[in-house]
């Protein structure tokens, strides 16, 4: 259970699984419109963006736009993940760099400590 276990590795999970719906949804809808694949891939498409939006709700933040801050750096990573595996190329050294700063970044947004 999500509950149970520590906010770090729990918040990481969720947003791997969302990063992972997000892609994979609207790479059903980018095969469609520019692969020229069948309309067919809209369905899991739109089931896969629903259920990113449903998991983005699970991360522990107070505020939506900070949880939704915070993983743009984990989506940059997964971006970069889905290029190598599911496309074919490999990141740049740019492109690692520019991941390292953004979940930096991403850290920092969700982890700092706040004043209650």
């Amino acid at each position: 259970m999500v509950a149970s276990m520590h906010p770090i590795f729990s918040t990481g999970a969720i947003y791997a699984a969302a990063a992972f719906c997000e892609i994979a949804g609207c790479f059903a809808f980018w095969a469609w419109l520019k692969l020229d694949k069948s309309a067919l891939w809209l369905m899991p498409g739109a089931a896969l963006l629903v259920a990113f939006a449903g998991l983005l709700t699970l991360v522990p933040s107070e505020a939506a736009g900070r949880a939704y801050a915070a993983y743009g750096g984990v989506y940059i990573l997964a971006s970069l993940v889905w290029l190598w595996l599911i496309e074919g190329q490999m990141p740049d050294r740019w492109d690692v760099t520019g991941s390292g700063l953004a979940l930096a970044g991403a850290a920092i947004i969700l982890f700092a400590p706040r004043a209650a």
